[in-house]
């Protein structure tokens, strides 16, 4: 009876060890695949995106502005004028997939392109726009935590470089702020945060599952600019 249920505990162990090589294995593939599909897209998408110089941008609209003499208004009416709504570019469709632009992690050595809105499907190929718009200063982009998309956001510090470079060409820069943890289930502080003071969110699942590693990060000049 004790050599029989030995043999048993061997063969459930020996299952075990082979189910976690597998599961290595296939998390290592899953891994290089969606890396190389991504650099594939990110190629292509590119080649569709204008190269944009800042400072020729900014002068350029400065120029659009016709000159106001600053005494018209002291006999002008008050006139309360709306804000007007942000731009936000059109996406690029590749393949029956829309892209709204790309993101830069120079710490990571990392450069993927992003999806327009996110579906299961879409992050195993590349980050998503979760929500929200770099034009909004309010964007939330999501990645499986594979090693080369999203897996190591973790370990960016305050003050780390992040880019994102929309469908118009033009790249928002930001600095890391913070980084918490967001229980899995709890959407609203995926949006609310430790505070509403953020401009890009970046996230992705821990190993668990059960919460989300978060990279909250503001807006920051152009050293170029």
């Amino acid at each position: 009876m004790k050599n029989k249920t030995g043999t048993i505990m061997i063969i459930c162990g020996t299952m075990l060890i082979l189910s976690a090589l597998f599961l290595c294995w296939y998390n290592i593939k899953e891994n290089r695949r969606a890396y190389e599909d991504s650099q594939k897209v990110l190629v292509e998408l590119k080649q569709l995106i204008p190269v944009v110089e800042e400072k020729d941008e900014k002068e350029e609209i400065m120029a659009e502005i016709p000159a106001v003499n600053p005494a018209d208004d002291l006999f002008a009416p008050y006139e309360e004028k709306e804000e007007e709504a942000p731009v936000i570019p059109e996406p690029i469709e590749l393949d029956g997939t829309y892209y709204c632009g790309y993101i830069t992690l120079p710490t990571l050595g990392l450069e993927l392109p992003v999806v327009d809105g996110w579906s299961y499907a879409a992050l195993r190929n590349a980050p998503c726009r979760y929500s929200g718009s770099a034009a909004e200063n309010d964007i939330i982009i999501a990645a499986h935590n594979y090693n080369d998309h999203f897996g190591h956001i973790g370990d960016l510090d305050s003050g780390d470089e992040m880019i994102f470079t929309d469908t118009d060409g033009i790249s928002h820069h930001y600095e890391v702020d913070f980084t918490q943890y967001v229980d899995g289930y709890d959407v609203d502080a995926m949006y609310r945060g430790e505070s509403n003071d953020w401009d890009i969110t970046l996230f992705t699942c821990t190993l668990s599952g059960q919460s989300r590693v978060t990279v909250r990060g503001l807006r920051v000049e152009n050293e170029e600019n």
